[in-house]
């Protein structure tokens, strides 16, 4: 049986998106749509301002929550104001299935992919849905 889990199982390295995109929390919700257009991302990384500093996150359901469904203009808006931050990060080496558990346990549905203070990815549901288990490849 622990044989047939571990078949079954793959690290967050395996599934997360590698192209991982940065955008300032000063611009402006317009620039970071068309940064997310442009690069085909639901979600942006928000850059530290110092070393101080944590990192944050802004995706589309950010953006469609607290900018478009409240009629405000998203070019008078800034990243800021609508980003998650700090963020739960996860490692790249682990578990899916935990990684699962972790977003359920904290209601999120996106997370960093962090080693050494360096972002390697982004990992989502989406992500460990579709590819969270090898035998749907």
């Amino acid at each position: 049986e622990a044989f047939e889990q571990r078949e079954y199982s793959r690290a967050v390295r395996d599934i997360m998106r590698k192209e991982v995109t940065f955008i300032a929390g000063r611009d402006s919700v317009l620039e970071a749509m068309r940064v997310m257009k442009r690069v085909e991302a639901t979600v942006l990384m928000v850059e530290k301002r110092d070393d101080q500093d944590e990192y944050g996150l802004v995706s589309f359901a950010d953006i469609a929550k607290q900018v478009i469904a409240k009629d405000r203009a998203p070019e008078r808006v800034a990243v800021y104001e609508i980003m998650a931050k700090p963020v739960i990060s996860v490692r790249p080496d682990m578990n899916t299935r935990y990684c699962a558990r972790l977003f359920d346990a904290f209601g999120i549905s996106h997370a960093p992919v962090i080693e050494n203070e360096e972002v390697l990815g982004i990992v989502s549901y989406y992500l460990i849905a579709l590819h969270g288990l090898p035998d749907l490849d």
